[in-house]
């Protein structure tokens, strides 16, 4: 067993997602606790030029033309060998829907346990120790692999942003691609439609979930955004009820926003909603369940009920 951290690199449009840098700078932290390697593993067609700045020691590429598009059997097939070869101490994978069907697969092809929806991963004198949420964030477990090696998922925004894209270039093992399954194949991406709003650019978003209780109360969420200068996201319920169109909602199955304030208005956290949200520079949470996930990841909460607490702030900002 090597001392090796390796992360699956996820890339889409040509470019390296922020989640893969966060997990780089926490490999490479822990690759100096254990006194190992970085080691970024770059799947794709023609990618290697990704590998630049990754911030590892070493980048592995593994170039293939069924590489070009993301295919659960594609990936699996490609990092089997590799993990099976190498030995690492922890495989960290993004907890998104791509790294979720990719880490499942390999854990089951290789006997190796798989610690999903991650917050932390640290490394001590009886190897890793690693922390997840169950229940949708209702509790926290902290587990160490039985055999002192194993895969994690890591929910987005898990580590701070300053780990980041750190580093210079790493050097890089170009090597080719094990036979796949050729009955399961990339058909086509097929992106959302434009909506009337890109929540993906403001600066400041109200979101609301579950506890608006109906529809007709968004119109006091809308008016509160409009005095905030801002506009109305939502956690996928709402989406799901069509209270709000897809292109609202942020999450893992919807979009991943970054502004400078985040207020989430009846909003439990679920991790998938935290994956969308954690990289906001303020986060506001008012729910009336003191115990809710959300508050964990807030800068400021309010145990209340929304609809006292929205008409209230409008009133105070002149809205």
């Amino acid at each position: 067993m090597s001392a090796e951290i390796l992360v699956l690199v996820e890339h889409r449009d040509g470019a390296v997602l922020d989640t893969t840098h966060e997990l780089l700078g926490r490999a490479r932290t822990l690759a100096a606790a254990s006194g190992g390697e970085a080691v970024a593993v770059l799947l794709g067609s023609g990618a290697a030029g990704l590998a630049a700045g990754l911030g590892a020691a070493r980048a592995i590429v593994v170039d293939d033309p069924g590489l070009e598009s993301f295919s659960p059997s594609a990936y699996q097939a490609a990092l089997v060998p590799l993990v099976r070869e190498r030995q690492p101490v922890i495989v960290l994978i993004s907890n998104s829907g791509p790294g979720m069907d990719v880490a499942a697969g390999l854990s089951a092809a290789l006997d190796l346990p798989l610690a999903a929806y991650a917050t932390d991963v640290t490394m001590d004198a009886q190897g890793p120790l690693v922390s997840s949420q169950l229940y949708a964030g209702k509790i926290e477990a902290k587990v160490r692999f039985s055999g002192g090696r194993g895969i994690v998922t890591v929910i987005a925004g898990s580590f701070s942003g300053d780990s980041t894209a750190a580093g210079g270039s790493p050097a890089v093992e170009v090597v080719g691609a094990a036979a796949t399954d050729e009955r399961i194949r990339f058909v086509g991406l097929i992106r959302p439609a434009a909506g009337d709003v890109d929540i993906t650019r403001e600066s400041v978003l109200v979101s609301v979930g579950r506890g608006i209780g109906e529809q007709d109360n968004l119109e006091l969420v809308e008016a509160l955004a409009a005095a905030l200068g801002g506009a109305v996201s939502s956690s996928r319920p709402i989406a799901d009820l069509g209270w709000l169109p897809r292109t609202r909602q942020v999450g893992k199955s919807g979009l991943k926003v970054k502004p400078k304030a985040y207020l989430a208005l009846g909003i439990s956290g679920a991790p998938e909603h935290l994956e969308g949200m954690r990289g906001a520079e303020l986060i506001i949470a008012v729910n009336s369940d003191p115990r809710a996930p959300i508050f964990s990841v807030a800068h400021y909460g309010a145990v209340a009920d929304l609809l006292d607490v929205v008409p209230a702030l409008t009133a105070r900002l002149g809205g």
